[in-house]
């Protein structure tokens, strides 16, 4: 049971971070080919049009490539929490399916009783919903 946590996290760790240096490098070499049409375009437009028009169009290249990367950027960050979703509910049903954790529940309730187990069933599922109340409510709280 917990390999398999153990083994989620490592997968996860790992992709991250694959993820994070591919969007580093692509960044970088994002930022020079963009360097050198710039200046490509700024030299072009400024020889036959003069400064003013040759700083808008490099404003408006670079304000392309900042659309394209934000909108990739977003669609990837949705991709990412669509499938964060469906692994953690196929998560929670794989481990409420588990036989060795339905057994360790039994042995619980047999070892302590169910009279006893009761009030502190009720204590746990009031802690709960509090904690699930409070991430709730700091989730809609504005971003500054």
């Amino acid at each position: 049971m917990f390999q398999r946590v153990i083994d989620d996290l490592k997968e996860s760790t790992g992709t991250a971070l694959r993820q994070s240096s591919l969007a580093a490098a692509t960044a970088i070499a994002l930022f020079i080919t963009t360097g050198f049409i710039c200046a490509a375009v700024f030299i072009l437009v400024l020889q036959n049009y003069g400064a003013v028009a040759a700083c808008f169009s490099g404003a408006a290249i670079f304000l392309l490539v900042t659309l394209i990367t934000a909108a990739s950027y977003l669609v990837r960050k949705r991709q990412i929490e669509r499938r964060a979703r469906e692994t953690a509910k196929s998560a929670a049903q794989t481990m409420l399916a588990d036989p060795m954790v339905v057994a360790a529940g039994l042995q619980l309730v047999r070892s302590i009783g169910v009279k006893r187990l009761i009030p502190l069933l009720a204590v746990g599922g009031l802690a709960l919903g509090l904690l699930a109340g409070r991430g709730h409510a700091t989730d809609q709280t504005p971003a500054e």
